[in-house]
């Protein structure tokens, strides 16, 4: 999705900005040299063992690469209740129509998810008359892509969940999370299933 220039303050405001630049015109992911390094990942130590000693990926890696605040709030929740979460125990499509406008037709929503492509078609080009509450409203939609495809990917590659709703009904507080953390402990997590010999497709922060 672009980056337009209207919510660009708000993902610096949320540690986000940084990320946001790092597009796909910048990196590609490697797929024999990431396959290369899951077969030299521990579980045990959450390290590579290479010919040449143990490495492995930092916090400080996390926070000089990416950008992220490391410092904060933690990022947490249970997904499988995570509705439990919600402001007051609001239904979870109640409050995604609060902080959208819009509920997504059927045909893109499944579960507690919505496509990708819902989102693109409808955040893609932010009117050049937007209000401010329009703004937000956009910004919302690209940070819950961010979150979904760059940050907390998993195989759902083409959904978004609605568990980011909680964080983003008050976009000045996004700043206060430890997203560097919740990120590095994703992508350990990611890296300790893909050693699986079960497992074909690796998801995370790659």
């Amino acid at each position: 999705m672009p980056l337009h220039d209207r919510i660009i303050p708000y993902l610096e405001t949320a540690g986000l900005y940084h990320l946001a630049r790092l597009n796909s015109q910048w990196f590609w992911v490697d797929e024999p040299l990431l396959s290369a390094f899951i077969e030299r990942w521990r579980l045990e130590t959450h390290t590579f063992h290479m010919p040449f000693g143990e490495c492995s990926i930092t916090l400080q890696d996390v926070a000089y690469q990416l950008g992220l605040p490391i410092d904060g709030k933690p990022v947490s929740g249970c997904l499988t209740e995570f509705e439990n979460l919600m402001e007051q125990g609001r239904p979870a499509w109640v409050w995604f129509r609060e902080l959208f406008g819009e509920l997504p037709p059927q045909n893109k929503v499944k579960q507690m998810t919505v496509c990708y492509t819902w989102f693109h078609e409808r955040f893609r080009v932010l009117p050049a008359d937007a209000t401010n509450e329009t703004v937000r409203i956009y910004a919302r939609a690209y940070i819950m892509m961010l979150l979904s495809s760059q940050r907390f990917a998993d195989k759902n590659a083409n959904r978004v969940h609605l568990r980011w709703l909680p964080y983003l009904a008050s976009l000045d507080d996004l700043g206060r999370y430890s997203w560097g953390s919740a990120a590095l402990a994703w992508l350990y997590r990611c890296l300790c299933r893909g050693t699986n010999k079960n497992v074909v497709n690796l998801a995370g922060p790659l």
